[in-house]
């Protein structure tokens, strides 16, 4: 039985890793590592089909080692002594171990002490946040690196690539991948390379060919082969952001109906993760400290959606959709960290106040740091005046609140107070 095309399509070597250009392009640790044969043990964490195992593969393939996968939840102990006995007798193997997360004690003993002598490079993988779910023994062993989804530009260099490859891809089929499929194809699977080119390989061997011999990719064909509808009957290839783009729009502009209506649009393409991604955007720039509180309940919605799933998902981010709409609304927190990064950006900034250097070393008082620092909480109110930023930006005010409900009203009068205490 032929293996599915991202299977076969899986990079082997660093170069033809597609997306995570932060971590494997050139100059990026990944690639220093590859490329140094250097190689450490590490976590790749990220959403699924978003290239760990891709990685896993091409780090081995560009350094001409050994490569294994096993599962950590359904693979046993004595799967993990076969891969070290090989790593004994040929020289290192890299590992990669999915689902690390589910490592039991057994088999994480079994590993420590391959992993500090370097007989195995462990790339294990998972979605869940290595920080909360994988052993802190396993972790301080591991360089831990993030994951993101694919942009859809780097779908459609993937789809291209197994359009064009004859060998491992689908080069031999005369496919005629029309423009809005393909725009679809690299939309609507939020960043999950696996399922674009699983669903673009059942489209293309499930669809017979046409009077002139080609095989006729169309958007209905994508739509029904990923169970997935366009979120636009106008069949624009913009339209996946163009529907987004409404939904945000509509909350800020306080329209409860129209957001609804965009967000059923989301909802019935089935891109439950675009919809969660801008809610939560939504509502920490466009209501943010008008109603924090608002916010909060925002979390929990989507929380409660990525458990449910849909269709039930919809009746949380419901609640938090018509909440966001109504709520009063300020992007003053934004446009304060815009303004800040603005000028970090540019350059316009001065040295830090030495008392405010860290002091917790042995001979830090000799470089003045720590010295004559005032710390508040001796005070009365918990505060003291005293200089905080650097001299040459001292004056500047980056936080603008406005009077958008009664939380940043009240912390905008706790601002200018505090301001004007210290000679603001």
């Amino acid at each position: 039985m032929q293996q599915p095309l991202a299977y076969r399509m899986r990079p082997t070597k660093i170069e033809e890793v597609v997306g995570q250009q932060d971590l494997v392009g050139p100059g990026k640790i990944i690639n220093r590592m590859v490329q140094a044969k250097m190689l450490s043990s590490m976590i790749l964490y990220g959403p699924p089909g978003t290239g760990k195992t891709s990685i896993a593969s091409a780090i081995a393939g560009s350094t001409k080692y050994a490569f294994r996968v096993l599962n950590a939840a359904t693979d046993t102990k004595k799967d993990l002594q076969i891969v070290a006995e090989e790593a004994k007798m040929s020289g290192t193997v890299v590992l990669l171990l999915d689902e690390i997360h589910r490592l039991d004690k057994t088999k994480q003993d079994f590993l420590l002490p391959l992993l500090e002598k370097g007989t195995i490079i462990l790339i294990g993988a998972t979605t869940e946040n290595p920080y909360i779910n994988i052993n802190p023994a396993i972790r301080s062993r591991t360089q831990i690196f993030e994951v993101h989804p694919l942009s859809g530009s780097d779908i459609k260099a993937a789809v291209k690539r197994a359009l064009a490859d004859d060998k491992r891809g689908l080069g031999a089929y005369p496919v005629d991948l029309k423009a809005d499929a393909m725009d679809f194809l690299a939309t609507a699977t939020n960043g999950d390379l696996r399922s674009a080119l699983n669903g673009l390989e059942l489209a293309v061997k499930s669809t017979p060919k046409n009077a002139d011999g080609k095989i006729e990719v169309t958007l209905p064909v994508i739509e029904e082969c990923l169970q997935r509808k366009s979120l636009s009957a106008d069949k624009d290839g913009d339209a996946h952001y163009d529907v987004i783009s409404a939904f945000q729009k509509s909350i800020r502009g306080s329209d409860a109906d129209a957001a609804l209506h965009y967000a059923s649009r989301i909802i019935e393409s089935g891109d439950l993760v675009s919809l969660i991604r801008r809610l939560l955007v939504i509502a920490y720039e466009d209501v943010g400290l008008a109603n924090p509180a608002a916010c909060e309940r925002t979390v929990m919605a989507v929380n409660a959606a990525k458990q449910l799933g849909l269709p039930e998902g919809r009746i949380p981010l419901a609640n938090a959709i018509i909440e966001l709409c109504l709520s009063p609304k300020s992007n003053s927190a934004m446009t304060a960290i815009d303004a800040a990064l603005s000028d970090v950006k540019a350059g316009n900034y001065g040295d830090i106040p030495q008392y405010l250097k860290d002091a917790h070393y042995k001979g830090a008082s000799k470089l003045g740091h720590g010295v004559d620092y005032q710390y508040p909480h001796d005070f009365k109110n918990d505060w003291v005046k005293q200089q905080y930023l650097p001299d040459k930006i001292k004056n500047v005010q980056y936080y603008h609140p406005k009077d958008n409900g009664k939380i940043e009203t009240a912390l905008k009068e706790q601002y200018l107070r505090l301001r004007h205490s210290a000679g603001h």
